[in-house]
């Protein structure tokens, strides 16, 4: 039986009102999707090399690294 998702802890609504699934519930699953998720522990393992890139990249300067 799947776990019910709880708001506020597995995932948020963002301001254009998509589901955001947190890095608590990645985690939890324990593997990349490949899907580029915004919050994915697993530095898009399973992402296509050139989204792949652009994603780390992104995140980097959002980090201010």
């Amino acid at each position: 039986m799947k776990k019910q998702l709880q708001e506020n802890i597995d995932f948020y609504y963002n301001e254009q009102g998509y589901v955001v699934l947190t890095e608590k519930f990645h985690r939890e699953r324990g593997f990349c999707c490949g899907n580029g998720c915004l919050h994915c522990p697993f530095d898009y393992e399973k992402v296509p090399d050139e989204k792949r890139n652009r994603l780390l990249e992104a995140r980097r300067q959002k980090d201010g690294a």
